[in-house]
């Protein structure tokens, strides 16, 4: 390089980074020294205090470096090297910086080097960013809130996590956008991070001690959780390669994991055994039925703060109409579909010619599933075996109206119907004669609509009423 004959071969430079993961630092240092024509040998790389000081308010000058020629040819780097390097700078490893200059030196001459997956380097810093994205993937996983009370009243909810690596602050993007609506911490022992619904603040390293024990929502949670724990799919290894027991002190329901372990075996015999409620007696009315489910506690959505939501119709009704579950709207005023993917449907029907009053509208499942944040309540999708379980109220208002033609709204409604979860563009507009006489079809449910804009909505709201026209030329027909 035309930049090595303004510096003596002798002399060698030091970088003291001001963060600990700082890439743009490190960026604009390493492509000043390549045009300098500084190798790697030449170069001390240090981090500000020791490795974990990653909010370090005030951090040594490193030495004047060079100034380039205006003739040195341009720092080149590949994308995949930059990709690559945004992550592995966030290691521990205090190695990482000279690493990374050794390899971004070695570009300029070798520009495909990324590509050579026996290169040792290269090896090396795709192992570094693969352990960073590791460790990020079990913050997301791990990291749990618990509410505590400012002096003011106001809800704040904080979390400890340790991690291995310097990803506290890369991180804060994703728990902003999570929990946009909570005001938060996330204590760690390499730095803290804050959202109060606006900016996100740092702060320096915490203990332990700083982050509280625990919360009353935890006793829920932890019901929760021994509610969908399933025996049967229980893999040891697997579990604890997912989540290392370092995790488990900062997780309410890791506590019941020894011992849901330890029972897992005679609880997939009950399983077997009992076939959960299918040798129950159904209630033979509708009111006797919704009397009932409100007491359900066959899975976990019943220990939630919610409440059953029971269809709502003629009992003689010729058309069932089923979704997935209640939502928030559902929730609070008790009656199937008043929310927005009701309205919409409401809509859908009034346009195919088809009177809601004269269908049951029902859910696979009774009961609202949902995760706070804040003060506001998320839907959640149930799982199959939820939607299992609840199809033992489905099928009870299935023999009490005896409809003649069943429509299911989703993935989840059509497996409460058939006992399995199928494609909805492989089977919709496909009738599927049913064991009692009755025929299913099968069509999206509302909310999917809801999620899609533009040209994809407007596809989808077409097959949308194609399928609520099918269905109303097919009750017409099973009228005469």
């Amino acid at each position: 390089m035309s930049a090595l004959q303004s510096v003596s071969d002798q002399r060698h430079f030091s970088v003291t980074m001001p963060r600990a993961d700082d890439f743009d630092f490190w960026r604009d240092q390493a492509r000043r020294l390549v045009r300098c024509g500084i190798a790697p040998e030449r170069v001390i790389w240090s981090e500000p205090g020791g490795s974990g000081d990653l909010f370090s308010a005030s951090a040594p000058e490193s030495e004047e470096l060079p100034t380039p020629q205006d003739d040195a040819p341009q720092t080149r780097a590949s994308k995949r090297f930059v990709s690559v390097a945004q992550n592995a700078i966030l290691h521990s490893d205090p190695e990482r910086f000279a690493l990374l200059y050794r390899l971004l030196w070695r570009l300029q001459s070798h520009p495909r080097i990324m590509e050579d997956k026996a290169d040792s380097d290269v090896r090396r810093i795709e192992d570094l960013a693969k352990s960073v994205r590791r460790d990020s993937h079990k913050m997301h996983a791990f990291v749990r809130f618990r509410e505590v009370l400012h002096e003011d009243g106001a809800e704040h909810f904080v979390a400890w996590f340790e991690p291995d690596h310097h990803i506290v602050r890369a991180n804060a993007g994703f728990f902003k956008r999570r929990f946009a609506n909570m005001h938060w911490s996330i204590l760690t022992p390499k730095g803290c991070i804050h959202w109060d619904g606006k900016t996100v603040r740092e702060s320096p390293p915490a203990q332990r001690s700083d982050a509280p024990d625990g919360d009353p929502t935890e006793d829920l949670w932890r019901k929760y959780y021994a509610s969908i724990f399933n025996p049967a799919r229980l893999k040891v290894g697997a579990m604890m390669s997912e989540m290392p027991k370092k995790y488990w002190k900062n997780m309410p329901e890791a506590e019941l994991i020894p011992e849901l372990i330890a029972g897992a075996q005679s609880r997939e015999a009950q399983m077997v055994d009992a076939g959960a409620m299918e040798h129950e007696a159904r209630p033979e009315t509708l009111e006797a039925m919704e009397r009932a489910v409100q007491a359900c506690r066959n899975c976990g959505i019943g220990e939630l703060a919610n409440q059953a939501v029971m269809g709502e119709g003629p009992r003689d009704a010729p058309l069932m109409i089923v979704g997935e579950q209640p939502g928030h709207q559902e929730d609070q005023t008790g009656r199937p579909f008043v929310g927005p993917a009701g309205q919409l449907l409401d809509l859908h029907l009034g346009q195919a010619g088809i009177a809601r009053d004269r269908a049951y509208i029902t859910n696979a499942v009774k009961h609202f599933k949902y995760v706070r944040r804040g003060k506001r309540r998320i839907h959640q999708t149930p799982t199959a075996k939820e939607v299992d379980t609840c199809r033992w109220w489905v099928e009870a208002e299935r023999e009490v109206v005896k409809p003649k033609l069943i429509l299911a709204l989703g993935a989840s409604a059509a497996r409460a119907m058939l006992g399995k979860t199928v494609s909805i563009n492989t089977v919709r507009g496909k009738p599927v004669m049913l064991n009692d006489g009755s025929e299913l079809w099968i069509t999206a449910h509302p909310s999917y609509l809801l999620r899609l804009d533009g040209d994809a909505r407007a596809q989808q709201e077409q097959l949308f009423r194609n399928d609520l026209l099918a269905v109303r030329e097919r009750l017409a027909e099973l009228a005469d």
